[in-house]
């Protein structure tokens, strides 16, 4: 297992995909819509890899010839529909909440940087994860601009006191890395996200891994089980 080249000052998480396993309510949501407009939705497997882009890839899932502006009008229904059922099967990832948990006992600032508009982040957290204490939690309407800007990211960093360039950033989507390499920050992409698709391993971070107990030992929180 790689080492960080530096002491760790902060340790910074895209949400869903990354410390979230949101996807069956996602799709959720996307079915009660499909529901409503009397089509036919799509399987699962089709909408889990999107959902890291946010609702209009969602919906364009289950609408792939749609109107952008007919599109775009679904949207307020379909968050409306999500908000409602949000925290009914969105958990942690396996071996977060311990990953979390060590971050606490060992004094390590951690925060979450979100593409996620901010009504929904602020509803999701105290719902699915209300023991959650993170330094900083920047969604993506806190500021003018989101992932894969940087600024966010070093938004997040200045909210929890903690220096870019002794911290980590990690994430499921390519945007993640994009910002947190831009922002100076160690990257790390992280398999067992949605992916929008991609490969990882083109995306430039300086670490990939494959679960959260590689990310956990990176950190110096847990070992790994042998």
């Amino acid at each position: 297992m790689s080492s960080l080249p530096f002491t760790l000052d902060g340790v910074f998480f895209d949400l869903d995909g990354t410390l979230l396993d949101s996807a069956l309510d996602l799709h959720g949501a996307l079915l009660e819509l499909c529901t409503e407009q009397g089509i036919a939705p799509p399987p699962y497997e089709r909408v889990r890899p999107v959902v890291s882009r946010g609702s209009r890839a969602i919906i364009a899932a289950a609408f792939p010839d749609i109107d952008p502006e007919r599109l775009l009008a679904l949207v307020p229904r379909y968050l409306e529909i999500y908000e409602a059922s949000m925290a009914r099967h969105t958990v942690p990832f396996a071996g977060v909440e311990a990953m979390l948990a060590g971050l606490d006992s060992a004094g390590v600032r951690w925060g979450i940087v979100t593409n996620k508009p901010g009504f929904l982040t602020d509803a999701l957290l105290p719902q699915a994860v209300p023991h959650w204490k993170p330094a900083a939690v920047v969604s993506g309407d806190t500021l003018s601009v989101k992932k894969p800007d940087p600024a966010p990211v070093l938004h997040a960093c200045a909210l929890a006191g903690s220096d870019p360039q002794r911290s980590v950033f990690v994430g499921d989507d390519r945007r993640d890395i994009e910002a947190g390499n831009a922002a100076g920050l160690f990257t790390v992409a992280v398999r067992w996200g949605y992916l929008d698709g991609g490969d990882p391993d083109a995306w430039n971070a300086d670490l990939v891994l494959d679960t959260v107990d590689e990310l956990a030992a990176l950190l110096g929180v847990r070992e790994i089980p042998a």
